[in-house]
């Protein structure tokens, strides 16, 4: 992807190939939010934690988070920000429009809503990050480690996360169970 225009690569799903050997990422849809020289940044969208978030985390000041609400695993890179993830524009209307209705805040006012109301599939608090520095996505992607597909808010906020690898597969016209890795870019 050496000269490829980086607009072109974001906002992107990028979906796992059954060989990509990192634990952090197998059966993973990622949102991939931002692509440049300096490298990418993206979100996990299919990993809610076990536990509801008011074991979770603690907030400073203290303030009581439901105890059904759950926290999503946004990537292995560990962060001090939250960033809620919805399809409501109405949600923030200061947060920042990645896809066609998928809309990312990191406005205290929104985690603090997020955590603080009812759970509803149209809003998710991710937690860390996946992070690639500059040419490592690129390596990846040439390892036959990602296929790439257009971002779909119904397919991030409407299918179950322990069936939405399966489902971008099936989007892209593949049958999960015969995926098998082949070099270059997909």
């Amino acid at each position: 992807m050496a000269g490829a225009n980086p607009s072109s690569f974001a906002p992107m799903l990028l979906i796992s190939m059954p060989q990509l050997d990192d634990p952090n990422f197998a059966k993973s849809v990622v949102l991939l939010c931002n692509y440049g020289p300096d490298g990418a940044f993206g979100l996990v969208v299919n990993r809610p934690m076990a536990q509801p978030a008011n074991e979770v985390i603690e907030t400073v000041p203290a303030m009581s988070i439901r105890d059904d609400v759950f926290l999503y695993t946004g990537g292995p890179v560990p962060s001090r920000t939250a960033w809620v993830l919805t399809s409501r524009p109405a949600f923030d209307t200061e947060a920042v429009e990645i896809a066609d209705g998928v809309f990312l805040s990191q406005s205290a006012d929104a985690l603090r809503e997020a955590l603080q109301s009812p759970p509803t599939q149209d809003v998710r608090v991710m937690v860390g990050y996946a992070g690639w520095q500059p040419g490592q996505l690129d390596a990846e992607l040439a390892q036959a480690s990602w296929l790439l597909a257009p971002v779909g808010a119904d397919l991030i906020f409407s299918s179950a996360p322990d069936r939405m690898w399966d489902d971008a597969i099936q989007r892209l016209g593949a049958d999960p169970a015969h995926l098998m890795g082949s070099p270059g870019v997909h």
